[in-house]
């Protein structure tokens, strides 16, 4: 394991934040988790992983980590610790959702995203977005090691390439392979309604939340990005009561 990165933190672990957390204490991490909720409530979860794994506030887990992951609705994403987080490397799984959120203008417009609403509520952070395009359970069931027939890639953006390494050697661990798709101005190439969200994972159904899980390789994630087009509806087709990252 890099020497570097021992301790996942994470803020939110809902659905996509408690399957990077198993899947993280599977590759050999320690993690802290945090919920809206507190960490009391987090105690079956903990104790179903093992002795590498506790429960913290937010702050805590933030301070914690030495990768920390973002796994909230995006409405809250103001209520993210800003101190503990300085200097780190932060992964911002979330998207917006205009039924769940309520509808921000600038990121309808596209002058801004939710990633980049985030970066600029961690100004001394590296944000990095990623594992926001894949249903939680087929996240959960997709993971190959390194080399094996089937090996799923994910999307990455970010502006620190450092940050990305990092995020980068984080994937490879846990089981995928990592596509940049540059900047992180280029986040909107994987949030929802793209090509490249759900549907590579999905088998190419575009109801992919209804599909089994389907391994989704590198070339196959390229194409997608390329696929997506700047200006389109953020609501796409997904169902009204879609929230991968339910249970926060």
């Amino acid at each position: 394991m890099s020497s570097d990165i021992k301790t996942i933190g994470l803020i939110g672990a809902g659905h996509i934040g408690g399957v990077l957390a198993e899947l993280a204490v599977t590759a050999g991490y320690n993690v802290v988790l945090s919920n809206s909720r507190g960490p009391e409530t987090l105690t079956e979860t903990v104790e179903a992983l093992g002795p590498h794994a506790s429960a913290a506030s937010a702050a805590s887990a933030a301070e914690s980590g030495d990768l920390v992951v973002v796994s909230i609705p995006f409405v809250a994403y103001e209520s993210v610790p800003v101190e503990p987080l300085a200097g780190k490397t932060v992964i911002d799984t979330n998207n917006y959702y205009p039924a769940r959120d309520g509808v921000f203008p600038a990121i309808e417009d596209g002058s801004t995203s939710a990633s980049k609403l985030l970066a600029g509520h961690l100004p001394a952070s590296h944000v990095v977005k990623a594992f926001n395009g894949i249903l939680f359970s087929h996240l959960a069931s997709l993971g190959r090691p390194a080399g094996a027939p089937g090996r799923s890639a994910l999307p990455i953006a970010g502006d620190d390439a450092e940050a990305k390494a990092q995020v980068t050697d984080f994937l490879h661990r846990i089981g995928y392979d990592v596509v940049d798709a540059g900047p992180l101005a280029e986040d909107w190439r994987f949030r929802p309604a793209t090509p490249a969200y759900g549907i590579p994972f999905g088998g190419g159904r575009p109801d992919f939340w209804a599909a089994d899980p389907h391994p989704a390789g590198a070339d196959e994630i390229r194409r997608r990005l390329q696929e997506a087009e700047p200006v389109r509806a953020l609501g796409g087709e997904l169902p009204d009561d879609y929230d991968p990252v339910r249970r926060d």
